[in-house]
This record gives structure tokens, C-alpha cells and sequence, in this order.
């Protein structure tokens, strides 16, 4: 076996990331479905590993050095931007869609384990098939993956992964059909269509004018205080671990991200840039995601093939339901809540990309949302992830 040095590997991954632009770009099915290139790039040298498993060739050992702080680097971001004034500032529609969500991935975790049970699986395979792959995405799915191994789901990593991108295909074959069913069957009536495009057309400007005013010195300081989170967070996870909890590497810096985030909404010390947190965090996702998946052993996925399947169909009849049933009345019964339904079925069933991406095949034909496009990526981006992660280690604890 060739043993790859720490720089060879980050090298690699960073040719795989172009590998899997561009396959995102030039392949239809790929990019009508947001499926990100970092998956798509590490699966093919999944898939290579795997070919040269299976014919006895020598195959390169990959330093992993990187990958859990990079991991930890990519949540301690979702922590900065856990903000309660921005909640608060999203009004009662963004609440109200919080939990929402916070109740869906309670019943995928339901749905998930029940099914597996029926099906003689293990109740945390269903929860690994629920709102850890699901809400999560494969990040989340691949950062509990050793835990769920640990407790007895056997090839973790590559059901994550076949789950997290299964559930991104039907997040996006589900999210628009619905949201179009509901503007049909209801008569959804679209906004006014002057204010809406203004209000549409501000929040791309403001986007704009942020992303071109992006410096180095942004840069560096969202960087120093995500180094700085991290290093509290360690501290942080040693205190709760000592109190004989286990969890994932990245919950103390979460905590200390969020709390560093809230205290300066109100005392405006640092002044964070949130395109340069974005940006940074984007970065850390990306290679932790291609490291991961250029390690990752497929040959353990066959046996769990079939179950994964049909716990999937059942958690995207879920989503659909819940979509009719809670997100459109609750969020207003008009044309922004089927909207938002489209949103909600694309990030509870794969990433607020899918979800961005239903929403603008639905404004693009009926006028434009701007309610929706607010509170989604809002819930979808960050607040439901640290719901999600508090949820799955509770089921961890309990159904182990």
C-alpha cells in the first residue's frame, strides 16, 4: 500500500474537488439536483478504491490527519451563525418553521427506527437513515458515523453516505411536485408581484455589496475567532466528557461558537463578517467531505442496501405529508407557505441547496417569494443543525 504524506493528500482532494465541479456542472442529473461536487468527486475515488480492492491492486493510504479539524472547524461556523437576535429579528413565520422542522426530524428519527425495526435492523441504523443523514446532510451523517459504528451499526460511514445522497435525489424529485401541487389545489394566490421583486432585488443587492466587500482582514479575524472557538470547545467537550457523556468532537466548539456569536450581537466588540464565516466554513465542508469519502469502505454497504431503501421511501412520504399537513397551514396558508413546503421538503431530505433550488424552479414559474427565501435558508442552514445535533445524541443515549 502507498502511504501518502499529509500535503500529498491535501493535494489530492483538492484535485478531486475540481473532479467533482465539474462533473456537478457538466452532468444534468448532477446539477438538476445539487448533488455536492465534494460527494460526487470523493465517490469516484471511493469507487476506485473499491475496483482496486476487489482486483488486488495497491491502492494509496490517504493521511487523515486533517479530517477531524477541519469537521470541527466546519460546525464551530454553524455556531457563529446561530444567532437568537436573528431569530428573533426573522419574526414569528421563522419560529414558527424552526420547529416545524425540529418536529420533523423527531419523527424521522421515529419513522427511521420503527421501519428498521420491522425490517430486523437495528433502531439506530433508522435514526442513522433519519434526521442524521437527512436534517443533517452527509457532513452531519459522516461526524457521527464513529459513534453509531461504536454502537453497533456496522459500515456507518457508507450508509451516511448512501443516505445522505439518496435523500438530496428525493429532496429534490419531492420538494417541487408538492410545492406545485399546493399552489394548484389551493389557489395559492402570488404576492403582489412589484413588492416582492423589490424585496427580492434588495436582499441580492445587499448580498452582493457584502460578498464584494469581503477583504483579507475579514478573512483573518473570522478565522481567529473560529480557531479561538475551537480552542475553547476543547475545553468544553473534556468538562463533558468527564461527566461520562460521549459526543461528537465538534459540540464543544459549537457551544462556545454560539455563545461567542451572541454575546457580540450585543456588545458589538468583533463585528463578525458573515461572508467571511461562510466562506471559511464552506472551505472546511468541502475538504472534510472529500477526505472522507476518498477513505470511505463500500464494500460494507451491500448487506444494508434493501432496508436503506425502504426506510428512505418511507421518510419521503414523511416529509411530504408534513409538508401538506403542518408547513402550509401553519406558516400562513397562501402562496410564500407552499413556497416554503418546496424548501422544507429539499434541506429535511438533503441541504438547503436543494432547498433554494426547489424554491427557485417554483418562483421562477409562479413570481417570487421573498418570505420564503428568507426563512428557509435561516432554519435550514443553521438553526435546525444544532436542533439536530442535540436530537441525534439523545437517541445515541437512549436506544443504545
Amino acid at each position: 500500500m502507498l502511504q501518502l504524506d499529509f500535503i500529498t493528500t491535501l493535494a489530492v482532494a483538492t484535485l478531486v474537488l475540481w473532479l467533482g465541479e465539474a462533473l456537478q456542472r457538466r452532468v444534468p442529473l448532477f446539477h438538476r439536483y445539487n448533488l455536492p461536487a465534494p460527494v460526487l468527486g470523493g465517490l469516484v475515488v471511493a469507487l476506485l478504491m473499491l475496483a482496486g480492492r476487489q482486483t488486488g491492486l495497491t491502492t494509496p493510504a490517504f493521511d487523515m490527519s486533517a479530517k477531524t479539524p477541519l469537521m470541527i472547524a466546519f460546525f464551530t461556523t454553524i455556531g457563529l451563525g446561530a444567532s437568537l437576535g436573528l431569530l428573533q429579528r426573522g419574526g414569528r413565520l421563522v419560529l414558527v418553521f424552526f420547529l416545524i422542522a425540529v418536529l420533523g426530524a423527531v419523527l424521522q428519527n421515529l419513522t427511521g427506527a420503527g421501519v428498521a425495526v420491522l425490517l430486523g435492523e437495528k433502531p439506530l441504523f433508522g435514526v442513522l437513515a433519519g434526521s442524521v443523514t437527512l436534517t443533517g446532510g452527509p457532513a452531519t451523517g459522516l461526524a457521527f458515523a464513529p459513534q453509531f459504528e461504536v454502537a453497533g451499526v456496522q459500515g456507518a460511514e457508507a450508509i451516511a453516505v448512501a443516505a445522505a445522497m439518496l435523500g438530496i435525489l428525493c429532496g429534490g424529485l419531492v420538494g417541487a411536485p408538492v410545492g406545485t401541487w399546493l399552489i394548484q389545489r389551493f389557489h395559492a394566490r402570488t404576492p403582489g408581484l412589484a413588492e416582492a421583486a423589490a424585496g427580492v432585488l434588495k436582499i441580492t443587492m445587499q448580498q452582493a455589496i457584502d460578498y464584494r466587500a469581503l477583504t483579507a482582514e475579514d478573512l483573518l479575524k473570522a478565522l481567529g475567532v473560529i480557531l479561538l472557538a475551537m480552542w475553547l470547545g476543547g475545553g468544553i467537550s473534556a468538562w463533558i466528557q468527564a461527566q461520562g457523556l460521549t459526543l461528537p468532537a465538534y459540540i464543544g466548539a459549537m457551544i462556545a461558537a454560539a455563545i461567542i456569536r451572541n454575546i457580540d450581537d450585543r456588545q458589538r466588540w468583533l463585528r463578525l463578517s458573515e461572508p467571511a464565516v461562510e466562506a471559511l466554513g464552506g472551505m472546511a465542508l468541502s475538504y472534510f467531505l472529500v477526505l472522507s469519502l476518498m477513505s470511505l469502505e463500500l464494500w460494507k454497504l451491500a448487506a444494508a442496501a434493501l432496508p436503506l431503501l425502504v426506510i428512505l421511501l418511507a421518510q419521503a412520504l414523511l416529509v411530504a405529508v408534513m409538508c401538506i399537513a403542518l408547513v402550509y397551514p401553519l406558516t400562513g396558508r397562501n402562496y410564500e407557505s407552499a413556497v416554503m413546503g418546496s424548501g422544507f421538503c429539499g434541506f429535511m431530505m438533503g441541504t438547503t441547496a436543494n432547498a433554494m433550488a426547489n424554491m427557485d424552479a417554483l418562483t421562477r414559474r409562479y413570481g417570487p417569494a421573498p418570505q420564503a427565501f428568507l426563512a428557509v435558508p435561516l432554519v435550514g442552514a443553521f438553526f435546525i443543525d444544532f436542533a439536530n445535533t442535540l436530537l441525534v445524541q439523545g437517541c445515541l443515549v437512549w436506544l443504545k
